[in-house]
């Protein structure tokens, strides 16, 4: 992409320059931990882990959200990194057979914990909410993307209302997003986990 950070493209390559960035930025802003990776994969050592986490708690006027794939090495690490309310843990969960994920994120100190089931590929069935904070749902989008059916948006939904959780429906995605939009049954569902929510549940 013409960025040297990329250069080696996916062969996982630490960048410890960047890491005090935040502390820069004097205005808060809301921040998504490696966008293009996962902070939890094996080859990511714990101590550098650590190092992102000592940056986020002294840049506490930022809000940061971490999504990983690796839930089982999340969990397994958890207690050895300092969690504070403005660090937001989420796990992705596409299909049925990931659920475990939310197990494995439930169990970490994370102070507030949520679901991204985007893209959404097919029925998720009965959820373990207990725990979760926020769940996101959207579609596949760009070229040769499945779709979503809607009864598995509603489900999630009416789950997540149910529990208490709060809901944000994204998008519903497809070959050309902009075209179908992000209403759900005539509106959208922006809600976002309020002050004083977590762990309410």
């Amino acid at each position: 992409m013409g960025n040297r950070n990329y250069r080696h493209g996916f062969d996982v390559t630490l960048h410890p320059h960047m890491l005090h960035h935040p502390l820069a930025w004097k205005s808060p802003k809301r921040i998504f931990v490696n966008s293009m990776s996962d902070l939890f994969q094996d080859e990511a050592p714990l101590s550098y882990i650590q190092r992102v986490f000592t940056v986020m708690n002294q840049a506490d006027w930022h809000q940061y959200q971490i999504l990983t794939k690796r839930a089982e090495r999340l969990e397994e690490v958890s207690d050895e990194i300092e969690w504070s309310p403005h660090i937001w843990m989420g796990v992705s969960v596409e299909t049925e057979k990931y659920l475990s994920r939310i197990d494995h994120l439930v169990r970490t100190k994370a102070h507030l914990k949520f679901v991204s089931i985007e893209p959404l590929l097919g029925s998720l069935g009965k959820l373990k909410l207990r725990g979760i904070d926020w769940v996101i749902v959207g579609g596949e989008s760009g070229p040769g993307a499945r779709p979503m059916n809607a009864d598995w948006v509603t489900d999630i939904r009416d789950q997540c209302r149910k529990a208490r959780v709060s809901f944000f429906f994204k998008q519903w995605g497809g070959v050309q997003k902009s075209r179908t939009g992000r209403s759900l049954e005539g509106r959208t569902w922006d809600e976002m986990p309020a002050p004083g929510q977590l762990a309410a549940h």
